[in-house]
């Protein structure tokens, strides 16, 4: 089954032109200056979906669809927000049934604004079950059934929303059923030109070999700073080119940058907070040096970046069957927004949209944290998919 990139990017388009529809909705309802920071479609192995939700406590709401999409939406607030949230509506309310109805009551009213725009775009009638109240711990919050196949992974459409003038900040997830989405917009063979399609049956198998050069850049940061990492998170996203730097936000990031050449090309960041960076770069300096990030842990940082990039790619080239080369590291100390800019601004002259490959490496105390981010050509990362070998889809990678 391929799904056409066109087509992925229409939903991601009209996912974002939902939440904000959403998003104006829950502002009148609440009276404040509410926004988006970002959508995205997200694919991700279901392990690590489980893992990102481990240990959130949720409240929302679960809304059946029918007609032209069908499955299950969740729109799922974290707990402490949604409390914030029933506290604007209801001052006073206190807990219980009244945050359970004020959270029913923006649920619906949001995901009615979400789902409406899918419907005019599509043509079709869309029917909407009554929302019905959930409270859970994890993944518990998600749909029954969003874990049916391990091996596909799942679609998650996931919004960010936020708010300028209250601690209020929660996700919209829309999770329609995997075959429902494909059917709607895949085909049975490749469309256009090579790269013109995505390859769904893939991408697992794609994410599953990112993982495995996320865990090989952990060990390479084990082996040169003494320090234990693990791979925290790594998933698979499609978003307009435009978010990519709103995904980083203004914390403050060193590391390093390269441009990938071969198939596909694109970008890789390797990313630390300061905090984070300095620690890792001194556990490789083997002299002390004055506190900050001066010319020696700029070095250290450069030479772990080349190591790391080595490895992450190398696993990518194996499994593609192809050749792919970076460039000498480029130092990188700003905010997150700034330093993802430059890159986005130059993809953006080919893409609109961007699948962005991202892994978290952290110490199990949580106290060293390094993001990495992937930003390949999206038609040579989708040709490349389509010449996988089917047996490296039938469990050549390891889970």
């Amino acid at each position: 089954m391929y799904v056409d990139i066109q087509s992925l990017g229409e939903f991601s388009d009209l996912a974002s032109q939902g939440a904000d529809r959403a998003a104006d909705a829950l502002g009148q309802l609440a009276d404040a200056n509410v926004y988006v920071d970002v959508t995205d479609v997200t694919l991700m192995a279901a392990g690590d979906l489980r893992e990102s939700f481990a240990g959130r406590e949720f409240v929302g709401v679960e809304i059946g669809l029918q007609g032209g999409i069908t499955g299950q939406t969740v729109m799922a607030f974290e707990l402490d927000a949604a409390e914030s949230l029933v506290d604007r509506l209801m001052p006073g309310g206190g807990d219980g049934e009244f945050v359970r109805s004020g959270v029913t009551e923006a649920g619906n009213i949001m995901t009615s604004g979400f789902i409406d725009g899918w419907a005019d775009h599509l043509g079709v009638a869309i029917d909407m079950t009554p929302p019905a109240y959930v409270r859970a711990t994890g993944t518990d919050i998600l749909p029954d059934g969003a874990f049916d196949d391990d091996r596909q992974g799942v679609f998650m459409f996931e919004s960010q929303v936020s708010s300028m003038d209250e601690e209020l900040e929660f996700a919209i997830y829309m999770l329609p059923e995997y075959a429902g989405l494909t059917d709607m917009l895949g085909h049975e063979g490749p469309v256009g030109e090579a790269g013109d399609a995505v390859p769904v049956n893939k991408l697992p198998t794609f994410n599953r070999m990112t993982e495995q050069g996320a865990a090989s850049a952990a060990d390479n940061i084990t082996m040169m700073t003494g320090t234990e990492t693990d791979v925290d998170v790594s998933r698979l996203r499609f978003v307009p080119v435009q978010d990519v730097p709103a995904e980083l936000g203004n914390e403050t990031v060193a590391g390093t940058v390269f441009e990938l050449h071969g198939d596909p090309s694109g970008y890789l960041a390797i990313l630390f907070d300061e905090d984070s960076a300095e620690e890792v770069a001194g556990g490789m300096i083997p002299t002390e040096t004055e506190p900050g990030i001066g010319d020696m842990e700029k070095g250290a940082l450069r030479e772990l970046g080349n190591i790391m990039t080595s490895g992450f790619i190398d696993g990518w080239a194996n499994v593609l069957g192809t050749s792919i080369e970076h460039t000498p590291p480029q130092f990188v100390h700003d905010m997150g927004s700034a330093v993802m800019s430059p890159l986005v601004s130059r993809l953006g002259q080919t893409q609109d949209h961007a699948f962005i490959i991202d892994s978290t490496v952290r110490t199990p105390d949580g106290n060293v944290r390094c993001d990495i981010y992937a930003l390949p050509d999206q038609r040579e990362l989708a040709a490349a998919l389509d010449r996988i070998e089917p047996a490296a889809t039938d469990g050549g990678l390891p889970r």
